[in-house]
């Protein structure tokens, strides 16, 4: 017998006055909230309730059951409720993967608030360039830029990342500041090469809603987007890049912006986690916390 549960139809059928209602409000059989009736008083070694034909009364004994009954009951309820809402509060480790220039720029900054406002969750950042999978590494959620590869996870659109298509001071000087496509001849660029796919994308450029892929020869290839613009900021050719990843330089001057009528498409920004992720409740305030700041 389920002592809680024969505790709870016992205090029914008394604040009724009615096995029927009882039973009713319970979701049980009359016949098994007579059953569970009997066996309580036969544990008990007393008996609870005067039954007639017309109505059911505590006994002496079945008042002071009754009461004590309601304290027990109250006291694991509230019980449940405290672990409940213990179990809701957003605490404990939680792993988030990020792009690392989008990290260290955009995401570490604005970090201090949510710490202040969730002090029970510990966050565990990695950042890089590579593509990893959640679900093999035990990653709550990531932020990526661009493509997304991985279908299997739920993903949340934040917003677009313009792009832009820079150069040094340096190689200005010495290659001139082309005006359009057509002066993009003689030039040369650094080749960005995804750390994950291994995938090459050419310049591109939008001319009037169309793109229009541009090869260029090489002078560098690399894999990670700090080396990407260090070889930019050295003369070696013209990138491709997020704005804020070169806001800075932008504004000093030392990289400089050509071809702005004729920008390459934005990428898009999303925060991704997997469909079997459990949506513990610091995963949820982190994701809620992301797309209210880039969203």
């Amino acid at each position: 017998m389920d002592r809680l549960f024969a505790m709870q139809v016992f205090t029914r059928i008394v604040d009724s006055g009615s096995f029927t209602q009882a039973a009713k409000e319970m979701k049980i059989s009359r016949a098994s909230a007579t059953s569970m009736l009997k066996q309580l008083e036969k544990s008990l070694g007393v008996r609870l309730l005067h039954r007639t034909t017309r109505s059911v009364n505590p006994t002496a004994d079945g008042r002071f059951y009754y009461h004590r009954c309601q304290n027990i009951l109250s006291e694991v309820s509230e019980t449940e409720d405290i672990l409940s809402q213990v179990a809701a509060m957003p605490r404990g480790q939680l792993r988030v993967d990020l792009p690392n220039t989008f990290s260290r720029m955009e995401v570490i900054p604005r970090l201090t608030g949510f710490c202040e406002t969730y002090p029970d969750v510990e966050l565990v950042l990695s950042a890089g360039d590579r593509v990893i999978n959640l679900v093999e590494e035990s990653v709550d959620c990531a932020i990526r830029i661009g493509k997304l590869l991985d279908t299997s996870l739920v993903s949340r659109s934040l917003r677009s990342l313009p792009q832009v298509t820079c150069v040094s001071r340096l190689y200005l000087d010495q290659y001139g500041n082309p005006e359009g496509v057509d002066d993009l001849e003689g030039h040369q660029c650094i080749e960005y090469r995804s750390s994950s796919s291994g995938e090459v994308e050419p310049l591109e450029f939008s001319i009037r809603g169309e793109l229009q892929k541009v090869h260029l020869p090489v002078t560098i290839s690399v894999s990670n987007g700090d080396s990407y613009v260090a070889a930019c900021a050295a003369g070696m050719g013209i990138i491709q890049i997020p704005e804020y990843h070169i806001h800075q330089q932008l504004d000093e001057g030392s990289l400089v912006e050509i071809l702005p009528n004729i920008r390459p498409s934005p990428l898009s920004l999303s925060v991704l986690y997997s469909h079997h992720s459990h949506m513990k409740p610091s995963l949820r305030v982190f994701i809620d916390w992301v797309v209210n700041r880039f969203g």
